[in-house]
């Protein structure tokens, strides 16, 4: 096998004042400070209350680690200067979309143009993980089978229960809103890596979008790296948490790669199926587990997890990350962000406390939990 199965992860993080605790625009001298400290690797994002951080490419998870705790270090380091916090949840609790406003910059400003009224309510924060395949024809091949597992990692990432104060009663919210937008969703299954350029490039020639960036599939080859993008999960508070997903991205990667190697592969099911799990997974996270084609049931997230950890074992012993899939079993058994937001809602409102600060008071201390 001669892929490395590099490494990469984006996040995009809320800032909220410390004293509030509602939502805050990034002043310009605080992201230029970030910038500065790490040219590159943090960046506004498309609301002023938003700022991105994204890894260099790493060949181990412990290596991203590192990068990505200096990130979050040093973006709470700075935004404190200015009584601010950042959280990384993928709908702040009780914030209004109406009263947020879209960073002034032509990229914005266009997206915005482009977009109408479905951007302004783009109050949502995700991660993103790229995992290195060199081949273009190999990433063709690998996204119909690894969309498979997308539902499986939305599940287990769900972050957004809450928005303009309401319990949704959905776990990932963030995809309600998001998938508002076009070129979104699950990726469509192209049978080459020329049939994925022959369709992109029609729309890219015609002018409708400036390049694949536009593209904003649960799954996609990236446009700038050798990489397949992983889009679907919610931007996680704890660190620890973010790792456990990106470790899992990479082994599922690897799993497939290894397949191929055999002469074997995933069997692909119809997006109509996958829908159906994606929806369970936005529905009720890891509540009320997903579909397994295969064995014709619904299995609770903790036994497909199981499977799953059986599944990729050889993959994480050789990339070292059996501790971080392990993460992923009690996340499976005890809830999500979304579960523990609920429980601090819950908690709050019996003790006659404001429910959604307490929530973002619980948020700002999981985002420090693990620096």
């Amino acid at each position: 096998m001669q892929q490395e199965f590099t490494l990469g992860i984006e996040e995009e993080y809320l800032l909220v004042d410390r004293d509030s605790l509602q939502l805050s625009e990034a002043p310009e001298a605080l992201m230029a400070a970030c910038q500065s400290d790490f040219e590159g690797q943090v960046s506004p994002e498309f609301l002023q209350c938003q700022i991105e951080v994204g890894t260099r490419p790493h060949a181990t998870v412990a290596s991203a680690r590192e990068d990505l705790k200096r990130l979050r270090s040093c973006v709470s380091k700075r935004a404190a200067e200015y009584n601010l916090s950042p959280i990384a949840v993928s709908c702040h609790p009780f914030a209004n979309w109406k009263d947020q406003h879209h960073t002034r910059k032509e990229r914005y400003d266009a997206l915005q143009h482009a977009l109408g009224g479905v951007a302004r309510r783009m109050l949502i924060c995700g991660m993103h993980v790229h995992v290195g395949v060199e081949d273009p024809a190999l990433r063709a091949d690998l996204m119909p089978q690894l969309s498979y597992f997308l539902p499986h990692l939305l599940a287990l990432s769900t972050s957004s229960p809450y928005w303009n104060g309401e319990d949704t009663g959905l776990s990932s919210y963030r995809l309600t809103v998001f998938d508002n937008l076009p070129r979104t969703g699950l990726p469509p299954v192209f049978a080459s890596w020329g049939e994925y350029e022959r369709n992109t490039g029609i729309l890219v020639e015609l002018g409708v979008i400036e390049d694949t960036t536009k593209i904003w599939w649960d799954l996609r080859p990236s446009h700038r790296f050798p990489t397949l993008e992983t889009r679907i999960m919610d931007v996680q508070p704890r660190l620890e948490h973010t790792l456990s997903l990106a470790a899992l991205v990479q082994a599922l990667t690897r799993m497939l790669c290894r397949l191929k190697d055999r002469n074997l592969r995933w069997r692909q099911y119809d997006r109509f199926l996958i829908g159906e799990n994606r929806w369970r997974a936005q529905r009720y996270g890891v509540g009320e587990g997903l579909i397994d084609f295969g064995d014709r049931s619904v299995k609770p997230m903790s036994e497909l997890i199981g499977d799953l950890m059986g599944l990729l074992a050889e993959d994480t012993e050789a990339l070292g990350t059996m501790t971080e899939l392990a993460r992923l079993r009690q996340i499976a058994e005890n809830g999500t962000s979304a579960t523990r937001q609920r429980r601090i809602h819950a908690e709050a409102t019996a003790r006659g406390d404001d429910p959604g600060q307490a929530v973002v008071r619980h948020l700002i201390e999981e985002f420090h939990a693990d620096l």
